[in-house]
């Protein structure tokens, strides 16, 4: 049978609209010729391999299921077969009923021809296969136009974030550059300052010292105007006594004058500032009442009885090398302060931080004695002359007074304002000197139990205070950087030595009286002539800090407390620095034995330690 074109029967007819890149408009997008490739650039070729990872297994995919389906025989579909597809495609149930009712109605009555129940042309199929693939396909280019529109958002914010970025940075090198200049310029405008600020020292210095000669020469000449005057006013009222009494005053007034003479000028001045003190305490006005209990100061004869005690410099224990480890005991809980030697016994008494002072038994190190009552650290202790008593201070700003026979104290002093760091005892046992943060020291009359002097003139922290071996000097120490001499028996600044760079930290006596050492934050040591008041030496045991300075009875070795775990004992004569090593800690406190056998050391590891 011949086929007819206008016999074709189209169920829908679709036209195929094919889109082509010219149907699609493309957005340009700029390429920015300063864009540094980062870590955003890495996330948007990642995001590009993998859409083309995943385009290629869509592809291999369809390749497989086309294998697949060429490898399987497909059965053509019969004309109602196709239809009833189509309709259930559709959903067109109704259609579909209504098809098979007049369908079968056909086929029974006979009235379809053999055309009409055949096989479905294959173009049918093909269109609907290629409308399938069509609509599949709008889907990825709508699915991949999307994910171009997200690419491109995220490239947008990336060079957005990058330029902020970049300007920020700009704005910081700008701010760090200009920060270097001024560092620059600061740096210049204050160098200039430092030779001014020297010059100026050493100006205030002398000027100090030239106010300090003025003063005493001042005081000694209103000495010898107001004996002028009262021996003008003798030699008024008896003037007509006979011409030897005039003669017995004028050699008595020529002697005063040659007794105010020295052989150096320094001593001359000591001599004029002690008479001026004697006369202070002496000549009170009328209307002055003393304290019915009020100790006084003894007459200052310049005997100390310990010089016989020390041995000769030529012994063996004077040399530093002489000196070892004999014991070590814990001691207590915190690191230890301060320590003090009984005037006449082996008994050894320390203080801690850790609120408590201890006696020892020495050498052995068995325990006597604890005292408990201060609130606060306990910074040092020292041992009444007679040995019957025990001074302690402490940062609770009180200086407590402990009574061996009555084991308990037996006075507290709390006049200080900040804490008090050190104390000293008067050779006679009647008054005791303590010195504070409060930039003062006093003097404490032990019969009135009251303050008889402050010490006023140290512009920063008084850190320690010594009485000189039966005198009444006083030697201090302060963080302004400086030494004082004090007459004790008026509270009056007599020298200041001037020297030190750095906070003075502790400054003693030797045996004769005639020398002073002193130890600095820096560790620098340095030795003064008490009778020139000017220094003998320097030296430079830094950097870490000298806390702590004694003589031995000699006055031939200086030990060094240091805070590198060491005590350096230093020859005076030959400038020879030998170090000891023992202690695991900071060495803060030490004593030597009058007699000169032994040496005790305390440290921050907790330990006092003896060396002989």
């Amino acid at each position: 049978m011949a086929y007819d074109e206008s016999d074709k029967y189209y169920l829908e007819k679709v036209q195929l609209e094919l889109e082509t890149d010219e149907d699609f408009i493309y957005e340009e997008v700029p390429i920015d010729e300063d864009f540094v490739v980062g870590e955003y650039d890495e996330d948007l070729d990642i995001a590009v391999r993998t859409i083309r990872e995943s385009i290629e297994d869509e592809q291999a995919t369809a390749r497989h299921e086309s294998e697949a389906r060429a490898s399987v025989t497909q059965t053509p579909e019969i004309i109602d077969d196709f239809v009833r597809n189509f309709l259930v495609r559709m959903g067109m149930t109704r259609s579909l009923d209504c098809f098979q009712t007049e369908w079968y109605e056909l086929q029974q009555k006979g009235l379809l021809h053999e055309e009409d129940v055949g096989i479905v042309p294959e173009v049918y199929t093909r269109n609907q296969d290629l409308d399938m693939e069509v609509k599949f396909l709008k889907k990825e280019v709508e699915k991949f136009r999307s994910a171009a529109l997200k690419a491109k958002e995220t490239l947008v914010k990336i060079r957005k974030d990058r330029d902020y970025h970049r300007m920020h940075h700009k704005r910081v090198v700008q701010e760090k550059s200009r920060l270097i200049e001024d560092f620059k310029r600061l740096k210049r405008h204050f160098g200039q300052y430092e030779p001014t600020l020297q010059q100026l020292k050493s100006k205030y210095e002398v000027a100090m010292k030239e106010k300090m000669l003025a003063k005493l020469e001042r005081d000694r000449a209103v000495g010898q105007v107001t004996g002028l005057q009262s021996t003008l006013k003798n030699i008024e009222s008896y003037k007509g006594g006979s011409a030897r009494s005039s003669h017995d005053n004028t050699c008595q007034h020529g002697s005063l004058d040659s007794s105010q003479t020295d052989p150096g000028p320094t001593q001359q001045m000591l001599r004029a500032e002690r008479e001026k003190y004697v006369k202070d305490v002496q000549q009170y006005p009328e209307d002055y009442k003393r304290h019915p209990k009020d100790s006084e100061f003894p007459v200052d004869t310049g005997v100390n009885p310990y010089l016989s005690m020390s041995k000769s410099p030529s012994s063996h224990l004077t040399r530093t090398g002489g000196f070892r480890l004999s014991n070590t005991f814990q001691a207590h809980a915190h690191p230890i302060s301060g320590l003090a030697l009984h005037p006449r016994k082996q008994i050894l008494a320390s203080c801690s931080d850790d609120h408590t002072w201890k006696m020892w038994a020495v050498p052995s190190g068995d325990i006597i004695m604890t005292g408990e009552g201060h609130t606060d650290w306990v910074s040092s202790c020292d041992f009444h002359p007679s040995g019957a008593k025990l001074a302690t201070t402490s940062g609770d700003t009180t200086v407590k007074i402990w009574d061996f026979n009555k084991a308990e104290c037996v006075h507290t002093f709390t006049d200080h304002s900040l804490a008090v760091w050190s104390c000293s005892w008067h050779s006679c046992g009647d008054f005791l000197a303590s010195s504070s943060m409060d930039n003062t020291a006093k003097v404490w009359d032990l019969n009135s139990l009251r303050c008889r002097y402050t010490l006023r003139g140290h512009a920063d922290s008084v850190n320690s205070i010594e009485f000189l071996h039966f005198s009444n000097i006083l030697l201090t120490a302060s963080a302004d950087k400086t030494l004082s001499l004090w007459d004790a028996r008026t509270g009056l600044c007599a020298q200041t030595f001037y020297g030190h760079m750095h906070s003075v930290n502790k400054a003693v006596f030797n045996m004769k009286g005639n020398t002073v050492a002193s130890c600095d934050s820096y560790g620098v040591i340095k030795l003064w002539d008490v009778r020139t008041i000017a220094p003998m030496t320097s030296i430079d045991l830094g950097p870490h800090a000298a806390n702590h300075v004694s003589f031995d009875s000699s006055g031939a070795i200086l030990a060094v407390a240091s805070n590198d775990s060491t005590i350096k004992m230093y020859e005076v004569s030959n400038a020879q620095v030998t170090p000891l090593i023992g202690h695991e800690d900071a060495v803060q406190c030490l004593a030597f034995d009058k007699s000169g056998d032994f040496m005790v050391s305390g440290g921050s590891d907790t330990t006092i330690r003896i060396w002989s």
